[in-house]
């Protein structure tokens, strides 16, 4: 017998039922787990010093892939349950248990694969501590988090395909995504969660399934992104894993002269955010300030629309940084007009904003020299003689651009997003701020 062989049957002897039925999170799990550890409910099983794995027939045409990481333990399967673990892995362990798995000389492709992504995120430098008293924070838990997440977004990642599969006419009702947004909450998703649970909102257009696609695209892109190793940050925050305010402000700072650009509150499920747009003179940075308040409470005014701050700020971790946090503020600086850019450098800017995050859906930008008008269709554009970009259409007709710019080009602050521009701010002749 192998050195390796050797290891399974002492580890084997170590594991008996009991053992594996104390690791079910409940007593519905141990019964559900004896139900599927029969040896005809499993098929390409093995086992070797480092991993048991196995493919478990179900209800679908295609058998559950099952796995334990041994060291752990650490479990997988492709099943949709929230229970960690699932009775596919407790009844493959229990298979094990009573010598049902036939030794094999090394793991399957796909147990090999998921092996060596757990190696490579164990090999990362772990972050600092998060809990203000200093206690470590529990691995355990962590690893239970990034096992729930996983399989939520694969379950996410097989819905996708159903829709697709089925067509998008089923989705015009603003509900039929409650079950999945309940299911990622439960995943501890909450970033793709609250992605899926604004899906509705696309429901409004005439090229409502077009939008609906491109979301379904990106949602996709993003479960995709996220099997890599070790995922971006930009990834892990788009999925829900946040880096601490603590954590950020402990990183660089980045102190320029911002100008603040304007502001927009939005409510959802009785919490009022604030976003706040900045860009720096020197750096050309573009900058967001997120704050929250219940309905009802005051949220942080500090940042005046119109203002210049002389500040220091702290960004999170991204391919394209936006999101960042005021570290130390320096005083105020007289106010003038922010230098802005051209149509063709501001779209430049975006397109390299996408390039870093292709999940990104609203950046600042001032633009110069341009105005309100018209395209052949009697859609509201701003721009110049050379072209212009559409605004958004919750903008509606931008009578108090048209009054101050009286056919004039101006300074204008706007946020770009993917269906238009929304006007925030602009400066006069005179350098005069006016809140749109």
């Amino acid at each position: 017998m192998s050195a390796g062989l050797a290891s399974v049957r002492r580890v084997i002897e170590r594991w008996n039922r009991d053992q594996v039925l104390a690791l079910a999170p409940d007593a519905s799990s141990q019964k559900a787990a004896q139900g599927v550890s029969s040896p005809g409910k499993w098929s390409n099983a093995g086992v070797t010093a480092e991993a048991v794995w196995g493919e478990c027939k179900g209800s679908g045409s295609k058998p559950y892939r099952a796995c334990v990481d041994l060291s752990g333990p650490a479990y997988r399967c492709s099943c949709p349950s929230r229970k960690f673990p699932c009775k596919h892995a407790l009844g493959l362990l229990l298979l094990w248990s009573a010598d049902g798995v036939p030794d094999a000389d090394a793991p399957a492709d796909w147990v090999a694969e998921w092996l060596d992504q757990r190696r490579v995120r164990a090999e990362r430098p772990a972050p600092a501590p998060r809990t203000a008293a200093g206690a470590a924070p529990d691995p355990k838990r962590a690893e239970q988090r990034e096992q729930r997440v996983a399989a939520g977004l694969e379950e996410l990642e097989r819905w996708l395909a159903d829709q697709v599969r089925q067509g998008v006419a089923g989705s015009r009702r603003h509900d039929h995504w409650d079950g999945l947004v309940k299911r990622l909450v439960d995943a501890q998703a909450p970033g793709v969660a609250g992605t899926v649970s604004r899906l509705g909102a696309v429901l409004g257009g005439e090229d409502w399934p077009a939008r609906l696609l491109s979301e379904y695209a990106l949602l996709h892109l993003l479960v995709v992104a996220h099997r890599r190793e070790p995922p971006a940050p930009a990834v892990r925050g788009r999925v829900g894993f946040q880096t601490s305010r603590e954590e950020v402000l402990a990183g660089e700072t980045v102190r320029d002269l911002w100008d603040v650009l304007g502001r927009r509150d939005e409510e959802q499920d009785r919490l009022i955010s604030r976003r706040v747009w900045l860009r720096g003179r020197a750096s050309g940075r573009a900058a967001l300030v997120l704050s929250f308040a219940p309905v009802g409470q005051a949220l942080d005014a500090s940042l005046v629309t119109g203002t210049t701050v002389d500040a220091e700020l702290a960004f999170y971790p991204g391919s394209a940084p936006l999101r960042a946090l005021v570290a130390d503020r320096h005083g105020a600086v007289p106010a003038t007009v922010p230098p802005g850019s051209a149509l063709e450098r501001a779209l430049e800017e975006v397109a390299a904003a996408l390039a870093g995050d292709p999940w990104t859906d609203s950046w600042p930008l001032v633009l110069d020299a341009v105005a309100p008008m018209r395209d052949g269709n009697g859609s509201w554009l701003l721009g110049g003689p050379d072209g212009g970009l559409p605004l958004h259409p919750s903008a509606g007709a931008p009578w108090r651009l048209v009054a101050a710019s009286g056919g004039r080009p101006l300074t204008v602050a706007a946020e770009w997003t993917p269906q238009g521009l929304r006007p925030l701010s602009m400066w006069d002749e005179e350098g005069q701020v006016m809140v749109l």
